[in-house]
């Protein structure tokens, strides 16, 4: 598959294949593999083979112009944040464009930009975008981050809120981790940082929030939810 010619490309380049209208918000099932195949590696192939031109154009600030309007905003951060871990995955690179897309979130918020977005799967992206980045200020945009989550539960479709309970859930996993180690400990050997015996702990335990296992049902997710946080969570 040939790569995309950045220089002619539109947001809606990204956000037509990340964001496609297929249907993927009519049931649960679907939904919840619109999900797995994109935070699971399912993207990786397609996304190097057709994007990588692209996600390099945005890394060097060639597609700054798109953050004029909500849309533009939004697929600049996905091309940063997400096609950057496809693309130079195991690498330092795969992380090197977390400030600039937490960035363009944060003035999103600011903005209206991310209120402008109308499906809650959308801004969704934009707090894990949030989430991933590292920085002296991290725990306090996990907070924030975690309270953008919960409003999305009340505004998503109600044959989805289970699914955007778990991202609620994934922010306060990955609120939790920022709160005991500062940043991120399993990125700590590809970016050849030394870890501390309680980050070796945890890197051993291998229970990171981003690789957790998912039920596929809702009744699993609801009894997995159910066992984290006993009543923390409403149906």
């Amino acid at each position: 598959m040939q790569s995309l010619d950045w220089a002619s490309a539109e947001p809606d380049t990204v956000l037509n294949f990340w964001f496609p209208t297929d249907g993927h918000e009519t049931d649960f099932d679907t939904h919840s593999a619109f999900w797995k195949w994109r935070m699971r590696g399912g993207a990786d192939v397609a996304i190097r083979e057709r994007y990588s031109n692209l996600t390099e154009a945005a890394a060097k600030g060639q597609l700054d112009h798109w953050v004029e309007t909500p849309r533009g905003r939004l697929a600049l951060v996905i091309a940063l944040d997400q096609f950057s871990r496809s693309v130079w995955r195991g690498t330092p690179a795969a992380f090197a464009q977390d400030i600039k897309a937490t960035r363009l979130v944060l003035d999103g918020l600011k903005n209206g930009h991310y209120d402008a977005l109308p499906h809650v799967w959308e801004k969704a992206f934009c707090l894990i975008a949030n989430a991933h980045c590292e920085g002296p200020d991290h725990l306090e945009r996990m907070e924030r981050s975690l309270s953008l989550a919960k409003a999305l539960v009340e505004t998503a479709p109600e044959h989805l809120r289970v699914s955007y309970r778990v991202v609620e859930d994934q922010n306060r996993l990955a609120r939790d981790v920022v709160a005991k180690f500062g940043r991120h400990p399993h990125r700590n050997a590809v970016l050849g940082r030394v870890s501390t015996l309680a980050e070796e702990a945890y890197i051993a335990a291998g229970e990171f929030p981003h690789e957790r296992k998912i039920p596929p049902t809702k009744e699993g997710i609801e009894q997995m939810l159910a066992k984290r946080a006993p009543g923390q969570f409403r149906r």
